[in-house]
């Protein structure tokens, strides 16, 4: 922590000296010239040196890329039955497709990165100003910014073209607020800063966005050098924008990577699904497989020519190279050409299939028209398309509250004075002329006290920070004319000018703009502050001015703001807002009763609520004030607990006026969307920079926190109110939630930024895990959690400690500003808003929606789609690969394990590039086992899928199981054929080449077919891949094998393929197979009843080109049974004469 004293000695720890203009300091002090970083940001992961070997680095780390790299490597070095080619020529190109890919990801990043510093700036440099590049910016130089511009490092405000000596910034794209806030330059320094001669000692760089110290030291014609504090209101945060001001010169105390902005961004990394990481665990168990397959087989070959004569047979004697090779050596040799020859049961098509899955899939989200949105005319950007089926996985969400659960548009709804209740009333409406009474009050009235009412609007008018800006002759231009009116105070007939109408106001807060309009509304127009002076326009149009003396602003442990304003009466006046818990506490109980019952039913409604109080000053009380807030103010050690002190002492013994009801509205569908996600099984959090009881209502408004809800708060305020350490009040409520957790009752956990850093940051270990663990535990027992005044890194420590806790669940963030950055991109997956906060959010995310409401469609539909297709894609890979590699297993023992193969090489080359890859691509990308309106309109849908359903072990094993049956049945289907030497008319017997090809077209029909019984949503496309697959096997097996090619050595099928079809038993164990195997599977699909949602039984609306009857799914397994009794029932004779002619 940077400590420094006024005067004497001090030790400087973690601290920083700059010389203003880089002026060098009185000859007295010792000038040590100090290095610090540049002023470039680097957001990209790659340069053109390092990008091959770390880019090859992190695609080897994939088991099956480096498993397909040493196999390649196998084949070139040994002699094994397969070409490498096979192995080397599909990993090529996986390695290839990914590096472009990666690379243009990666430029894109260079070329934002080089936007931002090659922007120009004006730095003030020996009294000229001149033009650079905004990365040569270094610590020291005075730079210039102008209106609208951001600033392009953390600056010091030394000074602004405002007579007040302020600047109005937005940080938008630091902490998601768009409201104006105010930052002031530090006193008494020259108006010429070619002739200011300073130093600013500061703490080192430290990403809190909200925390500054530091001092100013000023030397003046060798006299003692003036000491100033510097404070959060002096600094410039690079990433905010000037507004409101002509320019404003800064000198730059942090840059580049060491600016708040960038310590706050988390570095991208590479994100992994949990989809991938189960294709890797099933990666080992076949692997496993196909180790354990290589060395039965190399064994029993041992074994088997251990036998007498079997070893050198007459017909194949060895040469004597063979009888000097080391037994050992050829052992392992022939090892490594078992593991090449089964190596198809982990095919390297499957990361081709997925990554073409993946990417194509992606442009469905694309192409949705839901999500398309008129106002910004775009639709949803799909940023990385990798993490589609984690759509469907999500069990946390954290979002953002400013700009993405709300439009960050505030609207004054409704006051209360003395307990009567003034409602704002459009001029088209009907008025009654009555106050509605909302307190215990027995009189009928019909309004409050004049002098009362004039009071409470003085209090709007005086207790804010807004400030005005002045319309534009163009503005002024578009009046309408329309005249507002009130329910309870009238505006005596009186209309606003247009001028005043069409007043603009900034502000830090939205809510203080919304009051001032408030009461506009009911004829006080606040007209602005010039020379610490407030202006107000009465409802007798008579300007009132009020002299400021103090601003005690707002903090979330006080929860209120104050002001001190002197009349021109001379009276000095105290007027207090602030939350009803802060301020009640502080005036008179009697006032109290008449305002609890008007808060707490627009605290229900989901309105913000501030209580309005004030207070007058004896001369004495208003000079002890005045004498504490200058000295605290000054101080350098512990400012902020002196300033608290003075604050607390003033702000007593005051009378309560009434209480305001602002709305922040809401994203349009934003309490649906919340419920639908929590009706799915995700638990929400919401994580935000803003107030405790502005989330808290807007949490209210989206149901995330429902009237039953009991809120438990973890926060400053109620560790001080209690006096309790952190562990018993984590261990209080955990106790709570196990008491009521039989009764059903639903918590909510409310935890702010201060309270968060003691869980996640203390100094011992030991003590930090305990608090952790005790964090998490009531956090997953509470249906929403609010955590509020959060800095942007302390977002993404929230995000990564859920995402690193027990079951690591999968956890995605929203948010549409750069202070979202960082968690969205720590999530498993990061979504952006498209809003007005900038694109920082949406760059850096996996996918950017225009609103909030779309993401339920993605979630709940798109992404439970994506994550069965995918899941689907991967088990059915695995299976449809063992069932071709088991059969030639098998063959090893009727070949004296000599590594014959089964299938030719073009079978081998061909069954996962083009037989079965186009049907189970498509079924990936077409596939609607429930429909869209369905998976909607029931969230609980959701849950099934939930927890990585799909690839658990269990299904793996049946997958598993079902491959081994059909391997079986396959080769011992049509060996027991084979039991028949002559299956010719004319009496010729079949070779290994025909037991192979008649063994691979059971395979590829069943496999095919199989999945064709799996599809639900038939397309025009799946038809033409499946159908089409199955005649181009029959077309391509005719025309390889009818035709005598010249560049092969050794042509193994000619002709066979069309000999083997001309046997009638070759057709009938063909079809026989392929029915015996997708016989279970028939009789499951006719038999089985549909449940629930999870049948297609939303009829179509219109015809769909792309949409085959729905019918079809019960169609396919009828005719397939048909075919059966065909077969097997009207033509028996023929399977009873089959087997007559097999026995003999």
């Amino acid at each position: 922590i940077f400590c420094s004293r006024l005067g004497g000695d001090e030790r400087r720890v973690d601290s920083r000296t700059i010389y203003v203009g880089h002026r060098s300091c009185p000859a007295n002090e010792a000038f040590i010239p100090p290095k610090f970083c540049d002023n470039r940001i680097v957001s990209s992961k790659y340069t053109v040196w390092n990008f091959l070997p770390k880019n090859l680095f992190e695609q080897f780390r994939r088991i099956a890329n480096f498993y397909f790299l040493i196999i390649f490597l196998v084949q070139v070095i040994v002699d094994t039955p397969t070409s490498p080619v096979t192995s080397g020529l599909p990993l090529f190109f996986v390695i290839t497709v990914t590096a472009i890919k990666q690379g243009y990801e990666d430029w894109l990043r260079h070329k934002a990165d080089n936007e931002v510093n090659k922007y120009p700036v004006t730095v003030l440099e020996d009294g000229r100003r001149i033009r650079k590049e905004s990365e040569k910016i270094k610590v020291g130089d005075v730079v210039e910014v102008e209106e609208n511009e951001t600033f392009p490092c953390d600056l010091i405000l030394l000074q602004s073209s405002r007579d007040d000596d302020t600047c109005f910034v937005t940080t938008a794209s630091l902490d998601g607020e768009s409201n104006h806030k105010t930052h002031y330059t530090v006193p008494d320094t020259e108006k010429d800063l070619e002739s200011l001669n300073a130093t600013i000692e500061c703490e080192q760089p430290q990403p809190d966005l909200y925390k500054f110290v530091g001092r100013m030291h000023i030397y003046k014609n060798n006299r003692e050098p003036a000491v100033r504090s510097l404070g959060p209101e002096n600094l410039l945060l690079k990433g905010a924008t000037l507004k409101n001001t002509q320019k404003i010169c800064g000198v730059a105390v942090y840059t580049g990577m060491e600016t708040k902005m960038a310590l706050n961004y988390q570095g991208k990394s590479q994100k992994r699904s949990a989809v991938e990481k189960s294709i890797n665990a099933f990666l080992l168990v076949y692997l496993c497989i196909l180790v354990s397959k290589a060395l039965v087989c190399t064994t029993l070959k041992y074994v088997w020519q251990s036998k007498p004569g079997q070893d050198e047979p007459w017909y194949n004697e060895k040469t004597q190279r063979e009888k000097d090779t080391n037994l050992y050596l050829k052992m392992f040799t022939d090892f490594l050409s078992f593991m090449v020859l089964f190596n198809f049961i982990i095919p390297v098509s499957m990361y081709v299939t997925v990554e073409m899955q993946k990417f194509l899939g992606s442009f469905f989200i694309t192409w949705d028209k839901d999500f398309f949105d008129p106002e910004i005319k775009e639709g949803a950007l799909v940023n990385t398309s990798d993490l589609n089926e984690e759509l469907g996985q999500v069990e946390y969400i954290f979002t953002d509250k400013t700009g993405t659960l709300t439009q960050n548009n505030m609207e004054f709804i409704e006051c209360c004075i003395d307990g009567f209740q003034y409602k704002y009333r459009d001029a088209s409406s009907e008025l009654d002329g009555f106050c509605v009474t909302d307190g215990p009050v027995n009189k009928l009235q019909q309004k409050a006290g004049r002098e009362r009412e004039e009071l409470f609007l003085r209090a709007l008018c005086l207790c804010h920070t807004v400030q005005v800006k002045e319309p534009t002759e163009q503005s002024q231009c578009q009046v309408d004319g329309r005249v507002d009116e009130v329910d309870g105070l009238g505006v005596d007939g009186e209309v606003l000018q247009t001028s005043e109408a069409l007043r603009g106001f900034i502000a830090s807060s939205p809510d203080e703009v919304a009051l001032v309009k408030g009461a506009m509304r009911y004829g006080f127009t606040f007209l602005g502050l010039e020379s610490k002076t407030m202006k107000i326009l009465n409802r007798n149009n008579d300007v009132e001015m009020y002299e400021l003396l103090h601003v005690l602003n707002f903090d979330p442990v006080r929860r209120r703001m104050s002001v001190i304003v002197r009349a021109i009466s001379g009276d000095t006046l105290l007027f207090c807002k602030g939350a009803d818990s802060s301020i009640f506490p502080r005036v008179r109980q009697e006032e109290v009763e008449r305002i609890r019952m008007h808060v707490e039913r627009n605290a229900t409604e989901g309105y913000r609520t501030l209580c309005v109080a004030y207070k007058y000053l004896s001369a004495e009380e208003y000079a002890q004030a005045d004498a504490g807030l200058r000295e605290a103010r000054l101080a350098l050690q512990d400012r902020e607990q002196k300033l608290m002190a003075v604050y607390n002492q003033v702000e007593t013994g005051m009378s309560l006026i009434g209480a305001t009801a602002v709305e922040d509205r809401l994203q349009e569908e934003a309490a649906e969307t919340m419920e639908a996600l929590q009706g799915a099984g995700m638990k929400v959090w919401v994580l935000t920079g803003d107030k405790m009881e502005t989330a808290k209502s807007t949490c209210y408004a989206c149901r995330l926190f429902q009237r039953n809800t009991e809120l438990l708060e973890l926060t400053v305020r109620t560790l001080e109110d209690g006096g309790r350490k952190l562990v018993p009040r984590l261990s209080l409520y955990i106790e709570i939630i196990l008491s009521w957790s039989l009764t059903n009752q639903d918590y909510g956990f409310i935890i702010d930024g201060a309270t968060l850093s003691m869980v996640l940051n203390s100094s011992n270990e030991s003590n930090s895990s305990r608090y952790k663990n005790l964090f998490l535990q009531i956090c997953q027992n509470c249906t929403a959690v609010l955590c509020c005044r959060m800095a942007p890194l302390q977002k993404a420590q929230i995000v990564k400690m859920v995402k690193n806790s027990k079951g690591c669940p999968i956890t995605l963030s929203i948010g549409d500003g750069a202070n979202d950055v960082s968690m969205i991109l720590e999530a498993h997956v990061g979504i952006g808003i498209k809003g007005k906060e900038g694109r920082q959010a949406v760059r850096n995310s996996d996918y950017a929606i225009p609103k909030l409401k779309h993401l339920k469609k993605l979630l709940l539909a798109h992404g439970h789609l994506y994550y069965v297709r995918i899941a689907h894609l991967v088990q059915y890979f695995f299976y449809k690969n063992l069932c071709f590699i088991l059969p030639q297993f098998l063959y090893q023992f009727f070949c004296g394990y000599s590594q014959q193969p089964l299938y030719d090489a073009a079978y081998l080359t061909m069954y996962n590039i083009c037989f079965t890859s186009m049907p189970i691509l498509a079924y990936s990308l077409l596939e609607q086992h429930i429909c869209m309106e369905v998976l909607l309109d029931n969230a609980t849908l959701y849950r099934e899928i939930a927890k990585n359903a799909m690839l658990r072990w269990g299904p793996f094993l049946y997958w598993t199981l079902l491959g081994v049956f059909h391997g079986l049945l396959f080769f011992f289907g049509v060996r027991y054929l084979f039991s028949n030497p002559a299956l010719q008319d004319n009496g010729q017997v079949f070779g290994n080449w025909s037991y192979g090809t008649i063994v691979f077209t059971v395979l590829v029909f069943t496999v095919t077919l199989k999945l064709a019984l799996d599809t639900r949503h038939w397309t025009w496309i799946n038809h033409f891949v499946i159908w089409g697959s199955l005649a181009f096997y029959v077309f391509f097996s005719f025309f390889w094998g009818g035709i005598i090619w010249p560049f092969l050595r050794q042509q193994r099928l000619y002709f066979v393929f069309a000999n083997m079809l001309s046997s009638v038993s070759a057709w009938l164990v063909i079809i026989l197979l392929i029915l015996l195997s997708l016989l279970p599977e028939i009789l499951l699909v006719v038999f089985r009843k549909p449940r629930g949602p999870h049948a297609r039984q939303v009829e179509p609306k219109h015809t769909d080109t792309l949409t085959f009857p729905l019918c079809f799914t019960t169609f396919l397994p009828l005719f397939l049974d048909a075919v059966l009794h065909i077969f097997v029932v009207k033509r028996g004779w023929l399977l009873l004469f089959s087997i007559m002619y097999f026995s003999e």
